[in-house]
């Protein structure tokens, strides 16, 4: 599985006008981390956390023209200004995708560009050959489900204290999270479960998940 170019990036997706992706650079790691921790400020603790840490970005994200990293982290610039990030894993020998962490500038809101990422995500694991990918949702505010949704992606069940969050200063709390995914590989290359493989509530589960199957 190796990550497009991001000139592949760019013609998979239009942003609004005036907007662009770009791959990060060493340059754009602590401007970056700086507005992380403007946009998100809960980010200080739980999964997310990584995504404020130097080292993070040096051993993990692909930087300028590196392919052998399994996280890519694309900037969404306005002009010269940083408005946004989508970051993705690559699961190679599962050929997955999971989508890790998106934020936008509150000042840039609105413009659907959560719902363009999210399509891009998809797009960008096509390309790449996976067949699935996945992601989560804060339970918190519904507006990352919502995009979610309106991206194409179904919800498949619910993480019961996955990750932690400060819901007051100094308390930190574990958290549901809603768990969302979406096919990619075309419906001849799954197999579905025997139901003698399943137990009465995972049948029933899985009947209500994917009633065509």
């Amino acid at each position: 599985m190796q990550w497009p170019t991001i000139n592949d990036i760019s013609a998979m997706t239009a942003l609004p006008e005036g907007y662009r992706f770009e791959k990060l650079t060493r340059a754009d790691i602590c401007p970056l981390i700086q507005a992380i921790e403007e946009w998100f400020p809960s980010v200080s603790v739980g999964a997310a956390s990584c995504y404020v840490t130097a080292q993070f970005y040096l051993e993990k994200v692909v930087i300028d023209d590196e392919t052998d990293k399994d996280v890519i982290a694309l900037l969404i610039k306005k002009g010269d200004e940083l408005v946004g990030m989508g970051s993705w894993e690559r699961e190679s020998a599962a050929m997955t995708l999971y989508a890790r962490l998106g934020v936008i500038a509150p000042a840039h809101r609105g413009l659907r560009m959560a719902v363009l990422a999210m399509e891009l995500g998809e797009k960008i694991g096509r390309a790449m050959g996976a067949g699935f990918i996945y992601t989560l949702a804060t339970m918190k505010m519904p507006q990352m489900q919502l995009a979610l949704e309106r991206a194409g992606y179904q919800l498949i069940g619910f993480m019961p204290g996955y990750d932690r969050e400060e819901v007051s200063p100094g308390v930190v709390k574990r958290v549901f999270e809603a768990a969302y995914a979406k096919r990619l590989a075309p419906d001849e290359e799954f197999l579905r479960p025997e139901d003698k493989n399943m137990t009465p509530n995972a049948r029933r589960l899985f009947d209500i998940i994917f009633p065509a199957m």
